[in-house]
């Protein structure tokens, strides 16, 4: 899933000046978008407040939906520059196709990870049949500059490692955590992953103090470092902590996003990241005249136009407003 607003507005994100350099607890409240006729997500990243965790720079949480009797995610050939998209579900399955020839469908807790470096476009969609419920995030890395015009291509890991502690199982999407490390390629120090919580688990997760990290309730009731957060919300923490206090009062599941503060200012509009508004025009006219991008094979229709560019200049600032 990807960024289909059709009024799209320029994200402004990067820079070290807004990183909060100790442990804060900072709520985010998510942003309702209608993605097709069936998809809603809960946007919480980029935020009125806050851009970026680390080089996470997106963040959408959608479901649990009820799609026995719907298309379910149906989103056309779109263009991507500059970043890699986690795909990742917890119900449901999406059926990833892009430029560079890639098939796959994807299920919970399998990692679909896609770096578009200079240029890719893709389609997801749910398969004609397919399960009855829908639900899942889908997040944004930012690429460094000197990556971020590497050949794309796509990653599938179908085992992930686990880290485990009475009533804890954490599965790793990217990075390292407690020693583990995931297959998935990364270009910055990061961490992303999915933690499972059983009721009445009072556990501490161990962290790195260089790192910025948030937290994105995905369902149940739990407490992270004593802050109560519903499904669809997301916590910030700030930098500066060895460890992390969570508690389940049920059985809950939570994701864990952290790196290092990225350094580098960005421009993020629509699907496309880029260090100037040069580099964003040309991506516009490159999608809208058919080239760079490559073109997706077997989806049944049309691929989406780019919105128009906003009339005042963009230009790259810092990660939060």
């Amino acid at each position: 899933m990807s960024n289909l607003d059709r009024e799209a507005v320029p994200s402004l994100c990067g820079g070290r000046g807004f990183v909060v350099a100790e442990p804060v607890r900072e709520l985010l409240s998510p942003r309702h978008v209608r993605l097709g006729e069936s998809t809603e997500v809960r946007r919480l990243l980029p935020n009125l407040g806050r851009r970026m965790v680390g080089a996470w720079c997106f963040v959408d949480h959608y479901g649990p939906d009820d799609i026995a009797d719907e298309p379910g995610m149906q989103v056309p050939p779109h263009p991507h520059m500059g970043l890699q998209t986690v795909s990742w579900l917890h119900e449901g399955e999406v059926l990833h196709r892009d430029s560079t020839g890639s098939l796959q469908t994807i299920r919970p807790r399998q990692l679909g990870l896609m770096t578009s470096g200079r240029a890719i476009s893709h389609s997801e969609e749910s398969p004609r049949s397919h399960a009855r419920h829908l639900h899942g995030a889908q997040l944004w890395v930012a690429l460094p500059d000197a990556h971020r015009h590497t050949d794309p291509h796509f990653e599938f890991h179908a085992d992930l490692p686990l880290v485990t502690a009475p009533g804890l199982t954490a599965t790793l999407l990217l990075g390292t955590l407690d020693g583990t490390t995931s297959p998935g390629t990364t270009y910055t120090p990061l961490v992303g992953a999915d933690l499972t919580l059983t009721g009445g688990t009072d556990v501490r997760l161990p962290l790195e103090r260089d790192f910025e990290y948030a937290v994105l309730s995905m369902a149940g009731e739990a407490h992270v470092d004593g802050v109560p957060l519903v499904p669809g919300s997301m916590l910030y923490l700030g930098c500066g902590r060895d460890e992390l206090p969570l508690r389940a009062g049920t059985d809950a599941s939570l994701m864990l996003l952290g790196g290092e503060p990225f350094e580098e200012e960005l421009i993020m509009f629509w699907n496309w990241i880029g260090r100037s508004q040069e580099e964003i025009a040309q991506a516009r006219r490159d999608w809208m005249e058919g080239s760079r991008f490559g073109e997706v094979q077997g989806y049944d229709g049309a691929p989406l136009p780019a919105p128009k560019l906003p009339a005042v200049p963009l230009k790259p600032r810092g990660r939060a407003r």
